[in-house]
């Protein structure tokens, strides 16, 4: 287990939770684990249904290990992460000043989180994004289209003007998670989030991440065409919503 880095120790620093969605992640958890625990002092892994040895491997690393018994998607993993933290905050059982969440693949390297923390100490942002668009050429082709198709769709909803609205490498500020509930079980709850902090006019931030090949490429679970179809929802969804509680001018 690494030591925590000593930017989140004491003082005004803050107190970060790493969260790591994983499914059938046991050829990389361990590392990510360690790369995390290497600058907070607390990692939560929600398995989510995996079929081999993810949440083993995930506790020989150091990290808390919650499990889905079956797999429901990235955002209910992270729902069920961020109720955990939530819930013991509402206990006076623990604090957190926020959640960085990073994928289990190992394609985020856990080395940017110092990067993250030095701009929320600076910012104090509700969400901050990492981004991954100056290694956009490594991504396989159709992915990286519907990456830039989403973040056109953000940027034209909800006026929100981001790199890379896809990513998973993220900090949530905890005033913001009080008041998120995810909705979308799989890739849609990261864009729900965005869309969230956009309706309630919160400061969004951006940062650039290193994308890390793995076995020769970049890896993930999204699926083009069913998640793409789902995160467009949401957009649409929220846009719609939004229209909806707006009041009616008066003709008279």
């Amino acid at each position: 287990m690494g030591s925590p880095d000593p930017s989140v120790r004491g003082g005004a620093a803050p107190s970060l939770v790493a969260v790591i969605p994983a499914l059938d992640a046991a050829a990389t958890i361990e590392a990510v684990v360690a790369g995390a625990l290497r600058h907070v002092r607390r990692v939560i892994v929600v398995d989510d249904g995996s079929t081999d040895d993810t949440a083993e491997r995930a506790r020989r690393a150091g990290a808390e290990v919650l499990r889905h018994p079956a797999n429901r998607g990235k955002g209910a993993a992270l729902a069920t992460a961020f109720e955990t933290l939530l819930t013991e905050a509402r206990a006076g059982a623990g604090s957190f000043a926020g959640a960085i969440s990073l994928d289990a693949d190992g394609q985020h390297d856990p080395d940017d989180i110092p990067a993250f923390v030095d701009l929320y100490l600076r910012q104090r942002p509700a969400l901050i994004v990492g981004s991954r668009d100056r290694d956009f050429a490594r991504m396989w082709g159709p992915r990286r289209a519907m990456n830039r198709f989403s973040s056109a769709s953000l940027r034209f909803f909800a006026g929100v003007d981001l790199p890379d609205s896809q990513s998973g490498f993220r900090l949530y500020d905890a005033g913001f998670l009080k008041r998120l509930r995810l909705e979308g079980r799989r890739y849609e709850a990261e864009m729900e989030a965005l869309m969230r902090a956009a309706e309630w006019r919160l400061p969004i931030a951006s940062l650039p991440i290193r994308l890390r090949v793995v076995d020769g490429r970049a890896t993930s679970h999204y699926r083009p065409l069913g998640d793409t179809f789902r995160i467009i929802g949401a957009v649409l969804r929220h846009w719609l919503r939004r229209l909806a509680a707006r009041p009616v001018r008066s003709r008279s």
